[in-house]
């Protein structure tokens, strides 16, 4: 049993010393060669960024994983590189969060530039780009080196503006999933309704709609978002149509300019904005039984201390929406939301046996005015025709 024992353990350190060694030129096969543009590969997911660099390349130019710094952090052990020697061709891998106070140096820049397409409402749209360079440290001593300095510089671009479309009302709550790689935060965000001011309870629309008034709460949430960013909704209005294209549609509100009946409820100060409205419905569905319309939110993601700057301002344009709303223009990395459509009740019809009481009595009497009426003119008549044909009259009692 001892000898049994001692097998598995000198196998089981066999490989773990095999596992904690570098690779070398033999590992590599045809991966060993000189280094190229497409050596490096980035992942911009929603809330953390993943590098991947080619260690064969690496080794052939004399480093190994170990000598990959990035942004020049040596003593941080979360912002080292782990070799990941399963992975096909093998990769040094680094993965930081979306965080300025933990990224490992990352640069982070936002900028700045007029909408265009569905958000030419707005002249400030922000793009925050995250940004840094993994360098080789050369730990040749003396005065020259025969090894070259690899630079690996990465970057990825997040726009802070996204359309919100929720076409799945009766849905508790609708959120989708996307690629990470395609620099977005769109996959955080979901739009809900909710039936009370808590936001407790999602709305269910029963099938004939609800009554018209009854107040609609809604929520657009982020989560799994890091924490430097806050939800602001910058427009939200309703269409016939499931989609933002042109069809007929009510704003609710626009940057500054906000229906009388909208109230804003939090705006721009945490991961939640929330809003309700009374239910309407469009008066060119006045003849279908009920009035069916979709909700749409057009989302900045702003950083906490520069939301205040966006909460009505001289920064946005403010002139009346067009007449239709134009496809997206140019814009990308903005993802739809969908769900089912609110459904208002129309106004009732009253027919058969389901008539109210009250119209009942009303027809019953304007019936007995007339009749009161036209005896009390029949008999006037009678009187004036016996006062000017007195013989007549005397011949008809006769």
């Amino acid at each position: 049993m001892d000898a049994i024992h001692f097998l598995c353990f000198f196998i089981f350190a066999l490989a773990f010393i095999k596992s904690s060694q570098s690779l070398n030129s033999t590992d590599c096969g045809a991966g060993y060669r000189r280094p190229a543009y497409t050596d490096i590969s980035v992942e911009c997911g929603t809330t953390t960024i993943g590098l991947a660099v080619l260690v064969c390349p690496v080794i052939y130019t004399g480093y190994n994983e170990s000598l990959l710094v990035l942004n020049s952090i040596m003593n941080d052990p979360n912002c080292k590189g782990t070799l990941d020697s399963n992975a096909d061709p093998p990769v040094v891998r680094f993965r930081f969060p979306l965080n300025q106070t933990s990224s490992c140096g990352s640069i982070f820049r936002t900028t700045s530039t007029s909408g265009t397409g569905i958000f030419s409402d707005f002249s400030n749209i922000q793009t925050v780009n995250v940004s840094g360079i993994i360098r080789s440290n050369d730990p040749t001593t003396g005065t020259v080196t025969y090894n070259a300095e690899l630079k690996y510089f990465y970057s990825c671009a997040y726009p802070l503006e996204y359309l919100v479309n929720n076409t799945q009302i009766d849905v508790s709550a609708s959120s989708i999933a996307v690629k990470d790689n395609n620099g977005s935060f769109i996959s955080t965000l979901s739009l809900e309704l909710f039936n009370d001011a808590d936001y407790t309870s999602p709305m269910t629309i029963p099938p004939f709609g609800i009554e018209l008034r009854t107040n609609i709460y809604v929520q657009v949430k982020a989560t799994n978002l890091t924490s430097q960013y806050y939800v602001l909704l910058d427009r939200c209005y309703a269409s016939t149509s499931p989609y933002p294209t042109n069809s007929t549609f009510f704003n609710l509100f626009v940057s500054c300019s906000r229906d009388q009946l909208t109230t804003m409820s939090e705006n721009g100060e945490s991961q939640n904005a929330r809003f309700y409205f009374p239910a309407f419905r469009f008066i060119e569905q006045q003849n279908e039984t009920v009035s069916t319309y979709y909700l749409h939110c057009i989302t900045r993601l702003c950083e906490r201390n520069t939301c205040p700057v966006f909460k009505c301002n001289g920064n946005r344009k403010k002139r009346s929406v067009e007449t239709t709303t134009p496809e997206p223009d140019g814009v990308t990395d903005s993802t739809t939301i969908s769900g089912g459509p609110i459904i208002t009740k129309s106004d009732n019809t009253l027919s058969g046996s389901n008539n109210a009481p009250g119209a009942s009595i009303g027809l019953g009497v304007a019936v007995g005015v007339l009749t009161l009426v036209c005896i009390v003119m029949i008999s006037m008549a009678y009187f004036f025709f016996k006062r000017l044909h007195p013989s007549t009259s005397k011949m008809l009692h006769n």
